[in-house]
């Protein structure tokens, strides 16, 4: 079964128990895949679902931001409840050594040695990682290994 139908799946239950908070943010994750899906017009794969999972959570992560920033405490807790229901479709994260040790085998691999080089290591290393950290937590592990 895809990752797709696991959501689709899990907001079919969230519908059937009348969980509001869990429905909206499948409905939503949803959304984002479906119209991914239409402007590449093809059914996308797993690395690509998992991608949209990030973001999405990195949306309410800084509408969480914004949100303290207003003082607006009502928004913030649905938001957070939110984030850790799209989680639960996300693998287990890397460990920072983890992501380290990965990083310096590809940046070896390539034989990358400077900045200008972390595109190419950043495409691979997050193909290798596969949703398991997100490109913000690799994109600094790259940068400070390439910078060194």
């Amino acid at each position: 079964m895809s990752i797709k139908e696991i959501l689709e799946n899990s907001l079919h239950s969230a519908m059937r128990e009348k969980d509001n908070v869990r429905k909206n943010a499948l409905r939503m994750a949803l959304s984002s895949i479906k119209l991914a899906e239409i402007e590449s017009g093809k059914e996308l794969d797993t690395p690509k679902i998992l991608s949209i999972l990030q973001k999405e959570i990195k949306t309410k992560e800084e509408t969480i931001s914004e949100a303290e920033k207003a003082n607006r405490p009502e928004m913030i807790q649905p938001l957070k409840d939110e984030i850790l229901i799209l989680k639960e479709f996300l693998p287990n994260e890397l460990s920072e050594e983890e992501l380290i040790i990965l990083a310096k085998k590809i940046v070896s691999d390539l034989n990358a040695k400077t900045i200008k080089e972390m595109g190419l290591v950043m495409k691979s290393i997050i193909l290798e990682v596969q949703g398991k950290a997100s490109n913000e937590r690799i994109s600094k592990v790259v940068r400070d290994l390439l910078a060194s």
